[in-house]
This record gives structure tokens, C-alpha cells and sequence, in this order.
């Protein structure tokens, strides 16, 4: 009962207030683990209502009267989630126990009239699931099968296709398995196989991408001594594909704008062995304490941190060899990991455009002569991306593009950018340009 009523806490905290999941669902998958809860299992629970909010409350609504839904307070919607996500989407737990927790807890958390109210609702879905009917328009069914805002996916198929929208909103809809990077510096694949194998560990390597593998356990993986002495950092492939692509060199200036939380910085760093200097820039103390804490865990000393807005960052001087920009954006790219993220991509968008045109050309202030430029989002929007660098080289004729297929592989890009795409990939979606100033 800990783990759902633990798991009704943080989704009612994420839906009604508006608050990110991640650092809830870390704080209280550490006190569910103290008191030998599984808190894998609450993790799965908040992670997957919270996906599967549009898909759920369509399944509520049609097993209630339109009046009586229209007036229930969100609070209890939650606990009709909560139960139908159990019954819908998890095999481990069987229907009346699904059922029978759900009712439980509504009696604890409110009474017993509210208890009966969830248990008729899910008991009438478990006699009859075939009259949940989906709506025949394609978009429209791909946004409430799959739970996605129907802004988002008309959005997407213009883009993508309706084949290829569908196969990424189920993409994104699965738990990814983690992904880690090596720390050459410290150890190296050959000895970390052997050793993550005797905890049940099994990597598997990225095709075309040096240095990142797949593991199959995460919460060992986050566990271990060999994580916390520095041998191995969490990150996602397609954030490792970005730093190939900037392609840092021993003793070289990077400058690293909106650096945090510092998965990139410390990739350079590790890339150049901890010798020349990586300036990376965050405005969130928050972010730059993180980056700090996986320095100090994975010794590295040439990175120097400052907490600063990038956009004001100075002083201005064209002193970098590279300058690394991974602008914020819309977050295409990621929607499997930050699970609210999809209720929230179409906020703030005009404000994310600008921001991103205005990093561009100030980031372009530090790049020396011969030097390079990078560009990255995660997100697979071209306006943000495409659109962004070719605004930029039409007023700035003293850059030049380089194709990305001179630095990592192939597969990953298309024409002269690197580009992700998740479902093909099985990565984060992102995009990076790499351009040189020439003159």
C-alpha cells in the first residue's frame, strides 16, 4: 500500500500543481527503499499514469455519467487512474488486487460512498473492456490511444507520417533501458564487463557510437561502488553523439553554454583527459551544483563552473576553439524519460524560439577564427533546429556549415546535421550543426 499511496502523492503533486516529476520521484523512492518497499514498481506507477493521463481519463469518462465526471474533483480521477493503469498496462499485478488496493486506499484517503464509486466504476470496466471504443480519425485516435496531446501529434505527422508518428508516440509510451558512458580516464570496457556481469549486468554497445552501452538493471547500475568512484556517468547515446560531434581535443578552450546538469561537460572534459579548460555555463545553481558533484566524482579538474545566465555571459571575445550551445527547447526528443513533459511541450514555445535565435548569435561572439560552433536540441522540430541554423547563416556569412558525417557515423545523420530519431535509433531524439567560422 506504500508504494500507491506514495505514487498517488506525487502524480496528484505532478497533475494538479504543476511540479516535475524527477526530483519527487527520487525523493520518495528513497524512503519507499528504506522501508523495503519496491519502489521500482512506484516508479513504473507514477512514470506510466502520468504518460497515460489522456488514454485513462478517456477510459473514465465513457464509464461514467457525463455530468457525474465533469464534477468529480481531480483527486479522485487520480485513484481511477491509478487503478485502471494497473488493470490496463501491468501484467505483475493481477485484476482484483488491482481493484481491491485502489479501493482501499480511496477509503483511507477520503470515505466509504467515494471507495464504492471507484469500485463500480473499475469492476464495470473489468465485465466489459471491448466497449471502451477508440475514434476512427487517425490523429485524433493515435492522441487518445497513446495518450498525447492532439496538438502535438498534428504537429508530428506532417513531419513524420502517420506510420511513423504512431510507432514514436508507442516508442516513447516504453520504460528505455539506461544507457551509460565509460570513463576512459579511470577504467576502461574491458574491465567494467567482466565486473558488471558478476551483479547481473549485461551492456550491449550502440552501433556507430563509441564509449556508450546499454545495461539492462538500472537501479544496479545507479547502486554501485564502480558509479559512485567515477568509472561510469549515466548518459543517454544521443547526447554522446553531440560531443563527437564537437570533437574535443587535448589542451583545447571549450566554452559549454546552458551546461547544466553537466552530462556534456564532463563527456569533453573526459574526451580532452582532463587537460585544457571547459567553462560551462548554467543560471540554475541547482544545475551547477550537480555538474560539480559528478567533477568531483569523477575527477576531473579543467572544467570551470559559472552560474550565469548564458544569454549575458562575458566578456565577449572570440577566445574559444569550440563553444558547445545545447539551447533549451520543446523536448521532442525525450518525452519517454520526462513523462509530464508531453502535457507541457506547447508552453512557452514562441518564448523557446526566441531564446534560441538570441543564444545562436551570441555564442557566435566566442568562436575564434577556425573555430567551430555547435548547435543542439533535443527535440526533432525543425523549426527549431533547420530553421534556427539556416536563419543564422543567411545574416552570418562568416560561418560555414560542416557536415556532421565527418564525425560520427553515418546512420545518425541526414544531409549535413546529426539527427536522432528515437523509434529508428532507439536513442533520445536530437539534432546538432557543427559550423566554422571562417573569417
Amino acid at each position: 500500500m506504500l508504494e500507491r499511496k506514495t505514487a498517488y502523492k506525487v502524480i496528484n503533486k505532478v497533475l494538479k500543481d504543476n511540479e516535475m516529476s524527477s526530483s519527487l520521484l527520487n525523493n520518495e523512492a528513497n524512503k519507499i527503499k528504506k522501508n523495503n518497499g519496491n519502489h521500482e514498481f512506484f516508479y513504473t506507477l507514477v512514470k506510466g499514469v502520468i504518460k497515460r493521463k489522456l488514454y485513462l481519463e478517456y477510459v473514465t469518462e465513457q464509464l461514467t455519467d457525463d455530468n457525474k465526471f465533469s464534477k468529480t474533483d481531480l483527486k479522485i480521477k487520480i485513484l481511477l487512474y491509478l487503478g485502471l493503469y494497473q488493470i490496463i498496462y501491468m501484467d505483475s499485478v493481477p485484476d482484483h488486487s488491482a481493484v481491491d488496493t485502489t479501493v482501499e486506499l480511496t477509503k483511507k484517503l477520503f470515505s466509504q460512498n467515494t471507495a464504492d464509486f471507484v469500485n463500480a466504476v473499475l469492476r464495470t470496466y473489468l465485465r466489459h473492456p471491448e466497449n471502451i471504443k477508440l475514434p476512427l480519425d487517425d490523429i485524433e485516435r493515435i492522441s487518445v490511444e497513446h495518450s498525447y496531446p492532439k496538438e502535438l501529434i498534428e504537429k508530428w505527422v506532417p513531419i513524420f507520417g502517420i506510420d511513423d508518428t504512431e510507432y514514436l508516440a508507442m516508442y516513447f509510451n516504453e520504460f528505455p533501458e539506461i544507457n551509460i558512458r565509460i570513463n576512459n580516464t579511470a577504467t576502461s570496457i574491458n574491465k567494467l564487463i567482466p565486473y558488471l556481469e558478476k551483479r547481473g549486468v549485461e551492456l550491449k554497445p550502440y552501433p556507430g557510437v563509441d564509449n556508450i552501452y546499454k545495461a539492462n538493471k538500472a537501479q544496479v547500475i545507479l547502486d554501485d561502488v564502480a558509479f559512485s568512484e567515477g568509472y561510469y556517468s549515466v548518459q543517454d547515446a544521443a547526447a554522446a553523439l553531440v560531443v563527437d560531434l564537437l570533437a574535443p581535443a587535448k589542451g583545447e578552450n571549450i566554452l559549454d553554454l546552458f551546461a547544466g546538469p553537466g552530462g556534456k561537460s564532463t563527456y569533453i572534459s573526459e574526451k580532452m583527459e582532463n587537460t585544457g579548460q571547459v567553462i560551462s555555463v548554467d543560471k540554475y545553481p541547482k544545475k551547477v551544483k550537480l555538474i560539480k558533484q559528478a567533477m568531483e566524482r569523477l575527477q576531473l579538474d579543467n572544467i570551470k563552473l559559472i552560474t550565469q545566465d548564458a544569454l549575458k555571459y562575458g566578456p565577449i571575445a572570440p577566445a574559444y576553439d569550440k563553444v558547445l550551445l545545447d539551447v533549451p527547447c520543446s523536448g521532442w526528443g525525450v518525452l519517454g524519460k520526462k513523462s509530464e513533459l508531453r502535457w507541457q511541450t506547447h508552453q512557452r514555445y514562441n518564448e523557446l524560439l526566441k531564446i534560441q535565435h538570441s543564444a545562436l548569435h551570441h555564442a557566435a561572439k566566442f568562436v575564434k577564427l577556425n573555430g567551430y560552433l555547435i548547435y543542439s536540441t533535443c527535440t526533432m522540430n525543425p523549426v527549431e533546429n533547420e530553421e534556427q541554423i539556416n536563419k543564422f547563416l543567411a545574416k552570418h556569412s562568416n560561418f560555414k556549415l560542416v557536415p556532421a558525417s565527418q564525425f560520427v557515423d553515418k546512420r545518425y545523420t541526414e544531409g549535413d546535421f546529426l539527427k536522432t530519431i528515437p523509434h529508428k535509433h532507439q536513442m533520445d531524439g536530437s539534432f546538432a550543426a557543427k559550423i566554422k567560422r571562417i573569417s
